[in-house]
């Protein structure tokens, strides 16, 4: 693309040389100009996308447990958005985490997880009373990167110099994409804040793609744009009321279709594509809302099943409902822990744990003699769909 390429083009942004020969993208402001093309199957897919949102906010509301429900999504979420980036943890490890103080510092990738649900649980905390500002997204940025790979790339503060996307070893010239240059990048940011607070014109869904492919165009920060992209798109969705609790993400899709995903972006910047990447978005929308509905009516029918076999033979008792409940907030226990949460004695959660190990509702996890953990693993095999490195 030449220096200064107008038409189509434009619609994106523009490509301007620096003086040091490479060519840096300097994205053009939203909302688009001209606008969307919502029309024809853009239409439907959007009218789509808004019915299976609206029957997963319905099942949402039903569900006995939505707490612990929407948290066995926020670990997965978490789990497949740091994947994304590299991160080598299994949906085990995570669980673990929260089990095994002693091992902690150990476990960096298990940690860039973690973080990412902190992230998310302040981001949340913060919208109902303060504003999707730049502001909140350094405040989230800087919970991401604490203490992980990346803690040394000025962890909630944009980027004062040029960063670049490609493999390990490239440069600005080699690039397979260059974000703007700091000062245009300053720009960028004020009008890409403008949009997110003042913008109401654009139907939510639609903000919501644009303004997660505008933000990973910018690109402000040295590490973990993907990231904070992908948070975005589910604190949009809070703002806006669209869904009661958290309970769409994308990250499974964009993981599944990374290629595309990357495609589709680079579109935007190099066709003016937003009708393509909008349709790639809403598509994955539909596919993720109408999953997440399935699974919910999965969950809930085991969760019937598994409450008889609580409430009959040796099981039957109020400690082995209690267990079970437990089971749907954290899947990997330990007696200790279980003595701890329920109030009972230790000897009693060991006797618990067996019971419900004879009926195959956990299963001992391998390589520990001491401090046994117990695995919940049909709940596990459901939420694990998808998370394998």
């Amino acid at each position: 693309m030449a220096q200064g390429s107008v038409g189509t083009e434009a619609r994106g942004g523009r490509y301007v040389r620096q003086t040091t020969g490479y060519r840096a993208f300097i994205p053009s402001p939203l909302p688009l100009d001209p606008p969307l093309r919502l029309e024809g199957e853009l239409q439907l897919l959007l009218s789509s996308a808004d019915r299976a949102l609206a029957r997963l906010d319905g099942v949402g509301s039903v569900l006995p447990d939505p707490d612990g429900f929407v948290m066995a999504y926020v670990w997965k979420e978490a789990l497949l958005s740091s994947q994304i980036e590299g991160t080598q943890a299994s949906l085990v490890d995570v669980l673990e985490y929260e089990i095994d103080e002693k091992n902690r510092e150990r476990r960096v990738d298990t940690r860039e997880v973690i973080n990412y649900v902190l992230a998310l649980e302040h981001g949340f905390e913060r919208i109902d009373t303060f504003p999707l500002s730049l502001r909140l997204i350094r405040e989230i940025h800087k919970i991401l990167l604490e203490g992980v790979r990346g803690s040394e790339k000025d962890p909630g503060e944009f980027r004062t110099i040029q960063n670049w996307v490609g493999p390990s070893g490239s440069t600005p010239a080699t690039a397979s994409y260059v974000p703007p240059p700091v000062h245009e990048m300053k720009n960028a940011l004020h009008e890409f804040e403008k949009y997110l607070c003042e913008n109401k014109k654009d139907p939510p869904l639609i903000r919501c793609a644009l303004a997660h492919a505008q933000f990973e165009t910018v690109h402000p920060f040295l590490d973990g744009n993907g990231r904070i992209g992908r948070l975005l798109i589910t604190f949009m969705l809070g703002v806006e009321n669209i869904l009661a609790r958290p309970l769409l993400y994308l990250s499974y899709y964009f993981k599944r279709n990374q290629n595309e995903y990357y495609d589709m972006l680079m579109a935007t910047r190099e066709r003016g594509d937003w009708e393509g990447w909008v349709r790639f978005f809403l598509n994955g929308v539909i596919q993720t809302a109408e999953q997440a509905v399935e699974t919910a009516h999965t969950i809930l029918d085991m969760r019937e099943a598994h409450r008889k076999i609580a409430s009959s033979g040796k099981l039957k008792g109020k400690n082995s409902n209690s267990l079970l409940g437990l089971l749907f907030e954290s899947p990997i226990v330990t007696a200790n822990h279980v003595s701890g949460v329920l109030g009972v004695s230790y000897p009693t959660a060991m006797t618990l744990c067996k019971e419900f190990e004879k009926e195959n509702l956990l299963v001992r996890r391998p390589g520990l003699r001491r401090n046994i953990r117990f695995a919940y693993e049909p709940y596990l095999a459901i939420l694990r769909e998808g998370t394998e490195l």
